[in-house]
């Protein structure tokens, strides 16, 4: 079945002309901002389903509402252990997301995340990621949505999800292909290691010089009689370099 004159709104909903009527797609504010009246007794029903960590998406034909769809996006096994592990080394996590409140809610509580938003829409989430940083925050942001890309672009570290929009990901320093939480605490993991590594790689490198350069300038040639020999200065230097690359392969593991 066609359609025309299709327009989309962000956090909100979408609509379009369909034989002659206005099909409207999306969350109930955007519904009753458009004059649609929604039955005390369906938002019941609705709040009801929210609790449960569901979204309810509102569907109407001109003035009229034909239904709701109740959508769940179930919470990945590996999820709690993430968070929590994020907990552990100490970073705040804040949940924001444009759904329900009561949606957000229910999924904080399963997660363990004390501080939690909703019904939040995209230039929110950026308000909010600049606000963290304008008190002296380092933000890092983890989503998978095309409306998540301005606040990704905003924050210090950007982590799509490899099973969300290429826009997400094009707005990221890091993508996770499995779109796994866990992935986040390994690339932590990972990026603590690599600057351990650095700074054991730079100790090993002036290590050596710190004590190889003065003696190849004769420092302790009035005192001592001691040269270094040309053929000694390179094996120490060689040895300098092979130690920082066994080091550095050490990430490996």
């Amino acid at each position: 079945m066609e359609n025309t004159d299709f327009e989309s709104y962000p956090g909100a909903g979408a609509q379009a002309d369909v034989l002659g009527e206005t099909i409207r797609v999306g969350e109930r504010a955007y519904l009753q901002n458009n004059g649609i009246a929604l039955r005390q007794e369906l938002l019941n029903q609705a709040q009801g389903l929210q609790k449960q960590g569901k979204t309810v998406t509102w569907i109407t034909e001109g003035k009229v509402l034909l239904g709701a769809i109740a959508i769940a996006d179930p919470i990945k096994s590996t999820t709690p252990d993430a968070i929590a592990t994020l907990h552990r080394i100490g970073i705040k996590i804040i949940m924001c997301t444009g759904d329900n409140s009561d949606t957000a809610r229910a999924v904080s509580s399963v997660l363990g995340i004390q501080d939690y938003r909703g019904e939040v829409s995209p230039k929110d989430k950026q308000d909010l990621v600049e606000d963290l940083k304008s008190q002296g925050h380092r933000v890092a942001m983890a989503c998978d949505g095309i409306n998540d890309a301005p606040a990704l672009a905003a924050a210090d570290l950007g982590i799509a999800m490899g099973t969300g929009t290429g826009v997400a990901m094009e707005s990221t320093g890091i993508t996770l292909v499995t779109g796994d939480l866990q992935g986040t605490v390994s690339s932590i993991a990972l990026s603590k290691a690599v600057m351990r590594n650095i700074r054991q790689n730079l100790f090993f490198a002036f290590f050596y010089n710190a004590i190889g350069i003065p003696i190849a300038a004769e420092i302790l040639y009035p005192f001592f009689g001691i040269l270094l020999s040309p053929m000694i200065a390179g094996i120490t230097m060689s040895f300098s370099s092979v130690s920082a690359i066994c080091s550095a392969l050490r990430l490996k593991n």
